[in-house]
């Protein structure tokens, strides 16, 4: 009978462990009380459990992944996989910042979480705890995944695209890794044996970084007020990309402003599928080609905020930040510049 796998059930918080306060929802339960809802798992691992901190997921940010890297980093050798619950609403960036944080790793980081409190007596809190669990212990896993209403999405591609549904997550420009299924891993994606070298762990991250939406009559003057405030921008275009021309400051002497400044501005779009391409039209090719602009391509927002905050907080240089950020890191991007 093959061994049991042990795993690190890393619990912060969200609508998994709420309860119902005076206030509206807010996290409750400790880690402890949420395997107490799903006694199976105990057929196929052993868990521990940790929780350092817990919180709404709307209060999550750069200071927490780092956290939760480390903690992944100081117990990696001691268990065969690791389950972290999580709240829903900034679920997509953890999963991706985590991508970034932890790379090249042969055990699972899971994510999950639920749209419903696990102790109510209908909620898909415990169906999604336990799939993690199994998954977590399957020894074809890997890498950094969200599992949520059966689906196991890679953590750079997830998107939470439904606000109470319980399939709230879907995998964006890519397939699923997988799907679980009554109890069954049906796997679409095996690639476990492409990992090579040891798991690297990342501890820097530069928050400064600012994701701008464009709205039709917005001008430059956005760009000079936040100049001080950050080291680089991400701004959600149009369509596959490109810049307005009207208003009172232009866009062109802002970018020329800030790339000169040692900023850099990537352009992202505000279409969830198919991504950028700023070589299509005028508006997009001329300022590319002008300030040899970075774009987003195929990838999620939430991965590419989160990947210029890592990438950024290895290297100040512009060539190496390219670098860093156009490199495929857990099917973060497949179209890209050669």
């Amino acid at each position: 009978m093959e061994q049991r796998k042990k795993v690190l059930l890393i619990a912060t918080g969200g609508t998994i462990a709420s309860g119902y306060t005076e206030e509206g929802l807010a996290p409750q339960l400790a880690a402890e009380k949420l395997l107490q809802y799903v006694e199976g798992y105990r057929d196929f691992c052993s868990v521990d459990v940790t929780e350092p901190f817990s919180l709404d997921s709307t209060n999550i940010y750069g200071q927490h992944w780092l956290e939760l890297a480390g903690n992944i980093e100081e117990n990696f050798a001691a268990y065969d996989g690791f389950v972290i619950c999580h709240g829903t609403d900034t679920m997509a960036f953890t999963a991706a910042a985590l991508s970034y944080l932890v790379q090249g790793s042969n055990k699972p980081v899971v994510i999950t979480g639920s749209q419903k409190p696990i102790d109510l007596p209908v909620t898909d809190a415990r169906t999604n705890l336990l799939d993690s669990l199994r998954f977590a212990s399957d020894t074809r896993a890997h890498g950094v995944n969200i599992v949520f209403g059966g689906n196991v999405i890679a953590g750079t591609r997830a998107k939470k695209e439904r606000s109470k549904s319980y399939n709230a997550f879907s995998s964006i420009n890519y397939p699923n890794i997988a799907v679980i299924r009554d109890g069954r891993i049906v796997f679409y994606i095996e690639d476990k044996d492409r990992i090579n070298g040891p798991v690297q762990f990342y501890h820097r991250l530069n928050q400064r970084i600012l994701l701008l939406k464009l709205v039709p009559g917005m001008d430059g003057t956005v760009l000079n007020r936040l100049f001080s405030c950050y080291d680089g921008v991400i701004i959600e275009a149009f369509g596959v990309g490109g810049f307005p021309e009207y208003g009172d400051i232009p866009f062109y002497s802002e970018i020329r402003r800030w790339i000169d400044g040692g900023k850099f501005v990537m352009m992202a779009t505000q279409v969830t599928h198919e991504g950028s391409d700023m070589e299509v039209y005028q508006v997009g090719r001329v300022i590319k080609e002008a300030f040899g602009l970075m774009e987003a391509y195929d990838m999620t927002l939430e991965a590419t905020v989160t990947k210029a905050m890592w990438a950024s907080g290895q290297t100040g240089n512009p060539e190496e930040f390219r670098r860093l950020f156009y490199k495929t890191i857990n099917h973060d991007i497949l179209l890209k510049e050669e």
